[in-house]
């Protein structure tokens, strides 16, 4: 089945679910009303469907090489990428006086999970720009974004982001790059990136590396780092792409999918590179980068799901096999069906989980309240986390809906369990997103989260006489979730990590419930949407006992588990 981008499940959210009507009532985003917005999302979807739809199995066939230090990207990326560039994707929320279009950061998120969808190795690359493009929108001098944010905008050249080293991963401020002063302006960068998503290509002019590395007096640890543009081509003094800077591509990775995606290991050698922000403020100028794209890489996830969802859904359309209770496919089968409507309402939580706290991060940027600023920063590692953990069990789910063909690389579902399962690990893991979330999100003493559960709460209270059968349950399940919230707030912070994982999951499993209902409210109770929100709440939420229940645990048990216990 050929990819379908899911615009009418957008508009639904926008519309009726998310509050993207506040969005619209402020004066920052008063302009991206629901009729332009429509029109957005159909022209994007246009374009996912009809020009990058079709890239994503070559790319997989046709990995990006590297052959005589020039990257050769896979076959159609070129043209691909084109389109993305000329139809103006990649700066939609960048600012106009570069030649963005201003747009919500939440139009912005729905058209890239639509472009991942079709084809998630190529809309990698455009999403590296957009988060290099706001790092250096807060953090660059005027010289730095003159040069830099017009050319981004407009696709004709590449951002990248280089953090990590061999030797620092998760932990970054064990990096040993090094960068020197020159006294003109510029700095000499040393050390090695690995793990640099579209380090090269072979179809923009050039390629910006934002790239973190530590000044001889730079204090140890993350305090200590810097952040510096570093251009493959040094610009000339009109702009222009010039000179070869003193970096290179060393090798591409050999990775288990995303094969269209050139992943580079990058080695400076002096290179040129022009301080972003305050020297030491290299950490909060990537932060910036990487909140959002945390945010992004959630999206990936679900883009994932729903390419392998609809992918299943075709197969069972079209497989013969037993006698089935409806129908002549296997869909007709009760355990086809249970795992495709599984499938389907667990995108829609994810989905609507990752459009909220776009929301919420639009309402942050347009009012600078300070509950949205909480609002954001609480959802987004639940975004992460749970779009991509969605992406993957879907995947594997589109697998066991193939039978014995999911295992045959020839129909194309072992292909998106390849590709989507990084997602959980790079932008931070989802194991440090949920240690995020009960660490530095519960600061507040759980004021963010108590504010959501109350809304919650409420909203299910409203709807007791309208949808009981999952009003009540809503409830009940926010109900366990204050309590564990109460309990966790109250821990040490290794009891808190040892549950992390499990909380993250009970939070998104309640916010399911929660948006479920929300659907089956506005769309009616009969309705396709009432429907799938029955099988959520009636099969899905119920996990929120069990995670509940596992997030209360403490450490306690998982270190009398000794080293020699594991080996034995």
């Amino acid at each position: 089945m050929p990819y379908r981008a899911p615009a009418a499940d957008y508009k639904f959210l926008l519309d009726h679910i998310v509050g993207y009507d506040d969005v619209v009532a402020t004066e920052r985003f008063g302009e991206a009303t629901a009729d332009m917005v429509s029109a957005i999302l159909d022209e994007a979807a246009k374009m996912s469907n009809e020009v990058l739809g079709p890239l994503n199995r070559s790319g997989d066939l046709h990995p990006a090489s590297l052959e005589n230090g020039v990257v050769r990207t896979s076959p159609g990326f070129a043209e691909g990428y084109k389109a993305i560039a000329e139809g103006g994707w990649i700066g939609m929320a960048a600012s106009p006086e570069y030649g963005g279009m201003g747009l919500p950061f939440s139009v912005q998120n729905a058209v890239n999970e639509m472009m991942g969808g079709a084809c998630l190795s190529l809309q990698l690359n455009p999403l590296m720009s957009q988060g290099q493009i706001e790092a250096l929108e807060h953090h660059a001098s005027d010289a730095i974004k003159d040069v830099y944010l017009p050319k981004l905008i407009s696709g004709e050249w590449c951002g990248t982001m280089n953090l990590t080293e061999p030797q620092a991963g998760s932990d970054v401020g064990a990096l040993k790059s090094k960068a020197v002063n020159n006294g003109d302006g510029t700095y000499a960068i040393s050390g090695q990136k690995i793990f640099i998503s579209w380090g090269d290509n072979d179809f923009s002019e050039n390629i910006c590396h934002l790239v973190l590395a530590r000044l001889p007096d730079g204090a140890a640890g993350t305090k200590g780092i810097s952040l510096f543009m570093v251009p493959k081509l040094i610009p000339d003094e009109s702009g222009k792409p010039s000179v070869a800077n003193s970096l290179k591509v060393v090798s591409l990775e050999h990775k288990m999918g995303l094969h269209g995606s050139p992943t580079a290991v990058m080695q400076y050698d002096g290179a040129t590179g022009w301080l972003v922000g305050k020297e030491g403020g290299g950490m909060a100028a990537m932060f910036t980068m990487m909140n959002n794209a945390r945010v992004g890489v959630g999206g990936q996830g679900i883009a994932v799901a729903e390419a392998a969802y609809q992918h299943a859904l075709g197969y069972a359309q079209d497989r013969k096999q037993g006698r089935a209770a409806v129908g002549d496919t296997i869909l007709g089968h009760a355990d086809v069906r249970r795992m495709l409507s599984q499938m389907k309402a667990d995108v829609f939580t994810a989905r609507a989980i990752a459009a909220s706290c776009a929301a919420a991060i639009d309402m942050q940027t347009a009012t600078g309240g300070a509950e949205w600023s909480a609002r954001a920063a609480l959802l987004t590692p639940i975004a992460k986390a749970f779009g991509t953990d969605t992406g993957i069990e879907i995947a594997e789910q589109g697998i066991q809906v193939h039978g014995g063909m999911g295992f045959i690389e020839e129909t194309g579902a072992a292909q998106f369990l390849r590709d989507v399962r990084v997602t959980a690990i790079y932008e931070g893991t989802n194991g440090i997103q949920a240690m995020d979330l009960v660490a530095r999100k519960m600061m507040d003493g759980g004021e963010a989260a108590y504010a959501l559960i109350d809304e919650i709460e409420s909203y299910a209270e409203r709807c007791r006489s309208v949808v009981p059968e999952l009003a009540a349950p809503v409830f009940s399940a926010s109900e366990t979730l204050r309590e564990t919230t109460e309990w966790l707030v109250e821990q040490e912070m290794d009891d808190r990590f040892a549950g992390a994982t499990a909380y993250l999951r009970l939070f998104a499993r309640v916010l399911g419930g929660y948006f479920h209902l929300c659907s089956a409210k506005v769309a009616g109770a009969d309705s396709a949407r009432g429907r799938l929100a029955r099988v959520y709440v009636k099969r899905l939420l119920p996990e929120h006992v069990g995670l509940a229940e596992q997030a209360r645990q403490g450490a306690a048990d998982l270190f009398a588990l000794s080293e020699e216990d594991l080996i034995a």
